[in-house]
């Protein structure tokens, strides 16, 4: 069965959701529990916290605008070890062997990459339901992790 799982979060109800399903796996199968957040300059959270402020507050100094972004960096890393420290946590109260990593880059690649080099037998993702379109267009992480992944998927919908 599973000995290992790799539960790809982000601190959003959603994240929430897909943690406890995983949460719920590992106890079944008496698993391990990898839980990852990976963030990239594309994640939302990040382009909704610094994009806009940069061009609003800083329009008069690249170097300040540089500045800005790198404490943007630091505070979304920041707050994204605190959550899988809280995930983690959560985890090994209720018994389970849990450890986390925080990986930078396009998600997708890199839920595989981690995948791959911690020999994972079954990854845990959350999938959003978009229409076809904006799938086409937007891509998707859970599909790009489906077709690429070096293990068994199980993903958890979500509605918006």
């Amino acid at each position: 069965m599973f000995k290992k799982i790799l539960v790809a979060v982000h601190n959003t109800e959603i994240g929430h959701h897909v943690f406890e399903q995983a949460l719920s796996l590992a106890n079944l199968t008496n698993a391990e529990l990898m839980i990852l957040q990976v963030i990239s300059p594309l994640n939302d959270e990040f382009l909704n916290t610094s994009t806009t402020e940069i061009h609003s507050t800083y329009t008069s100094s690249q170097s300040q605008n540089i500045e800005y972004y790198l404490g943007e960096w630091g505070k979304l890393k920041e707050q994204g070890i605190e959550f899988l420290t809280l995930l983690a946590n959560q985890a090994i109260a209720k018994g389970i062997a849990a450890e986390f990593t925080q990986e930078l880059g396009d998600p997708g690649r890199m839920i595989c990459e981690v995948a791959k080099n911690c020999h994972i037998d079954v990854i845990v993702i959350g999938r959003c339901a978009k229409s076809g379109l904006a799938e086409l267009f937007l891509g998707s992480v859970s599909n790009y992790v489906l077709h690429h992944a070096p293990c068994s998927v199980l993903t958890v919908l979500n509605y918006p």
